[in-house]
């Protein structure tokens, strides 16, 4: 993936923040960052049309909407060659119900994070990937009890300040 232009500390401090209030005011975010309002918008616009900031969205406590089930669930496929990575991720692609998929090192080849209405939900999609071929030769599934806390930013100024 290719780098964008250099990013300044005040850049860094406007990704920090709309990532954690994405509906902050122009105003708000220049006086939080030390800029005034123009100069701020300009910048904004510049993170956005360099690809830094590729979206905007609501975080939704589905809580609310009633009961559901978190399962993160190792997969370790049959083969590995470039094309069975490449499949399996277009295939999984698909299923509404994985909300991530990382490719990992060590033990097993991916990890997926399920979003569904109960174990038997998830079961279904499990058993339909597994019958459809999806090149699984193994799995495990670790049943979310609790979220003491998911944050939904990333340290930036720590992870990318000077």
């Amino acid at each position: 993936m290719a780098l964008g232009p250099k990013l300044d500390r005040i850049d860094l401090k406007i990704l920090a923040m709309l990532q954690q209030c994405g509906r902050i005011t122009n105003v708000e975010l220049s006086d939080a960052v030390g800029l005034s309002p123009s100069p701020c918008l300009t910048r904004v616009k510049r993170l956005e049309s360099a690809g830094y900031i590729t979206g905007y969205g609501a975080h939704i406590n589905l809580n609310k909407l009633g009961e559901f089930l978190t399962v993160f669930t190792e997969v370790t496929l049959s083969e590995h060659r470039r094309g069975d990575f490449s499949r399996f991720e277009m295939r999984i692609a698909k299923i509404d119900e994985i909300v991530e998929c990382h490719l990992v090192s060590g033990g097993y080849d991916y990890l997926l994070k399920f979003a569904a209405r109960g174990v038997t939900h998830y079961q279904s999609l499990i058993e339909e990937m597994l019958e459809s071929d999806y090149g699984i030769e193994k799995y495990f599934s670790y049943v979310v009890i609790k979220s003491p806390f998911i944050k939904h930013h990333f340290p930036i100024q720590n992870l990318f300040g000077e």
